[in-house]
């Protein structure tokens, strides 16, 4: 494919995405209301014993958070179908054989996303909300607006399901041969330093948001080494009948 053919082939693929994401809006549009409360229940759960509650300032902003949580919500239901879209942009670039791979890579792209941001909703809000409300007083209330609630639990959202995938990234680059298991436990010890920077930089300033992620992400690196261990194994070439019986008798 020549370089402009590569341009269309993404403005094709981008366009789809697009699509799918615009179809999943309108189809979770209808139950913007429940998906709103469930973004906010952890929040509410820990306000409502101070009696504190969230806000909003202009009175545009409670439509269009209900306009974003639909839309945030379409694109997780359209998650597969964009990931296989991704994906299928770059399998020309790739082998016959290794082509197979892209299904089950796109299937488990959109599992490795929602259960990044499943484990951020369950895990980091209920530990991350309660440490910054413990800074209320007598004095202090808090009063979260609805905008920038949204704000903060959906960037959060996303950080953790990316940082799920990489496991499925680290499959990818040993399946194409770039990277061996034994490189990536000779940097274990940059990844874990690397881990920490990272969630330094997208989780808010504090310890238990920070660990909370730093923690799974240097699990995952770990389970991404299994992963390109297996890859390798499984590309090994068999010995053949000749070799077999060559070693036998070496044995022997």
């Amino acid at each position: 494919m020549t370089f402009t053919e590569h341009l269309n082939e993404l403005r094709v693929r981008l366009m789809r995405c697009i699509i799918a994401a615009f179809v999943g809006l309108l189809a979770c549009y209808a139950f913007a209301e429940q998906l709103f409360m469930l973004l906010m229940q952890p929040l509410i759960t820990l306000l409502e014993p101070s009696g504190g509650s969230l806000i909003y300032t202009g009175l545009p902003e409670a439509f269009f958070t209900h306009l974003k949580v639909a839309a945030i919500a379409g694109l997780f239901v359209a998650s597969p179908y964009i990931f296989y879209q991704l994906w299928m942009f770059i399998a020309p670039g790739l082998y016959e054989g290794e082509r197979k791979y892209m299904i089950p890579i796109a299937l488990f792209s959109a599992i490795c996303f929602v259960s990044g941001a499943l484990f951020g909703y369950y895990v980091v809000f209920p530990f991350g909300f309660q440490f910054f409300l413990g800074y209320a007083s007598d004095v202090i209330k808090p009063m979260p607006s609805v905008k920038e609630y949204f704000s903060f639990s959906t960037s959060m959202l996303f950080a953790f399901g990316f940082i799920f995938e990489l496991p499925l990234f680290m499959f990818f680059l040993s399946a194409l041969g770039l990277v061996k298991h034994a490189t990536l436990r000779k940097f274990r010890k940059f990844a874990i330093l690397g881990s920490f920077v990272v969630a330094a930089v997208l989780t808010p300033p504090d310890v238990v948001s920070q660990c909370l992620m730093a923690g799974p992400l240097c699990l995952l690196y770990e389970v991404g080494i299994w992963v390109a261990y297996l890859v390798e194994k499984k590309k090994k070439p068999k010995e053949s009948p000749a070799e077999e019986d060559e070693a036998a008798e070496a044995k022997g």
